[in-house]
């Protein structure tokens, strides 16, 4: 089935011709958005539930809301009438976009109901899992303790990994290798989780050789399928994690074709059932050539911060023509790859030292974000390299990273 791709006439910001574009969640990704989309003469309005999110800074319009809540993101999409509203977090009270969807007021990104399934792990797990059949892990939702534990009990096993039904960057995930650790995980995904459900993912360890992010983009076609939707793939990004949240990542990750073609056709399935126009992240490990789906976001992936370096258009850019409806670029640049830099401290006043030397070396880029407040993991910047191998241009971003340090300004 082919599907017409829906376009947004471009005009000028801040006045009537304006395409209006609002996102809910305006971290480090969002901010990035915001600045391709500016790029392309789109009002932007960025929302978030703190002020001075690091979007905040740079849009045109910022407003501070809890987004979860149903009558606060009713009031301020009825207000400030956006044409696309995009999601970029996932507490997000999704039934209020479902309820403005079909009432024709907004267009949500992908669609409402790829935002609703995708903002927890239930949702998407099921889809993939029980409606499309993808491979996935073995696998139990539970809402207490002792659901929990039985759920180990009767078949997951040990080792196994606990996940809130919600969270992001890997927050409240950890992995449970025998009874004693079952407690501690129940307790950490109950502080990880972003809206605490008190409902938790059990997953069944699979033994992967490694895990890759596989960016998929829905966007304009050309040639045959010019006006209609086709489907785009990134080179496979590679990626470290530490307790659920990612350090480092690179692109192209090295795949055997068969394992490539099965990462997207799994990616694909997925993409098209969730349907509407943008860029995907979707989540896959794979052993050999074997590969299993783990979870998608239907938004630019903090894996993919890589692409700042690697791509002729980075995810972000990608994102922001697809959902305008424009052609879109998905081919590599160049091997590159990305090491985080964290806050080491917690302080609402930061500043960093190590920047020039960060950047002397030929081929490294920095973003820092410009987050207000600083915690010890709390993601503040991001170090990116390219080389002539993945090898040394993880080697690079690493020396980069390390380069740069974050303290408290007095």
């Amino acid at each position: 089935m082919t599907h017409p791709v829906q376009t947004l006439p471009l005009g000028t910001p801040l006045s009537p011709s304006a395409a209006r574009v609002m996102l809910l969640g305006s971290g480090e990704l969002g901010k990035e958005v915001l600045i391709a989309l500016q790029r392309l003469g789109v009002e932007t309005i960025a929302v978030d539930r703190y002020d001075n999110a690091p979007g905040q800074q740079v849009a045109h319009h910022s407003r501070t809301i809890t987004m979860s809540d149903p009558a606060q993101l009713r009031t301020l999409i009825e207000t400030e009438r956006p044409h696309l509203v995009v999601p970029e977090i996932e507490a997000i009270a999704t039934p209020v976009l479902e309820e403005l969807e079909a009432k024709g007021v907004v267009r949500v990104i992908p669609t409402a109901r790829a935002a609703r399934l995708t903002m927890d792990r239930e949702g998407i797990r099921r889809l993939a899992a029980e409606t499309l059949g993808l491979p996935t892990s073995p696998y139990q939702f539970c809402d207490s303790l002792a659901e929990l534990q039985a759920a180990i009990d009767a078949g997951i096993g040990y080792p196994c990994i606990v996940k809130p039904v919600m969270s992001s960057s890997g927050k409240g995930q950890s992995k449970i290798d025998g009874p004693q650790d079952v407690q501690k995980a129940w307790d950490y995904a109950m502080a990880g989780g972003r809206v605490s459900h008190g409902r938790v993912i059990v997953e069944g360890f699979i033994d992967f050789d490694y895990e890759i992010t596989q960016l998929t983009v829905r966007a304009a076609g050309s040639g045959t399928s010019q006006g209609q939707i086709a489907t785009y793939f990134c080179e496979p990004i590679g990626h470290l994690q530490v307790s659920g949240d990612y350090v480092e990542s690179w692109q192209p990750h090295p795949m055997n074709p068969a394992a490539l073609q099965k990462a997207r056709d799994i990616a694909k399935a997925v993409t098209d059932n969730l349907g509407g126009q943008g860029l995907f992240g979707v989540e896959l490990f794979v052993k050999g050539d074997q590969v299993w789906f783990s979870e998608v976001s239907p938004r630019p992936h903090d894996t993919g911060l890589v692409t700042l370096s690697t791509q002729v258009q980075s995810e972000f850019e990608l994102h922001a023509r697809a959902i305008l409806g424009l052609p879109v670029d998905t081919s590599l640049r160049a091997p590159g790859a990305s090491a985080v830099i964290y806050g080491g401290m917690d302080t609402q006043d930061v500043v960093f030292d190590g920047v020039a030397e960060a950047l002397s070396e030929p081929g490294t880029d920095l973003r820092l974000f410009g987050k207000p407040e600083s915690f010890v993991k709390r993601r503040m910047g991001v170090a990116l390299a390219t080389d002539v191998s993945i090898d040394a241009a993880r080697q690079k971003a690493r020396t980069a990273a390390g380069k740069v340090k974050p303290r408290a300004a007095r």
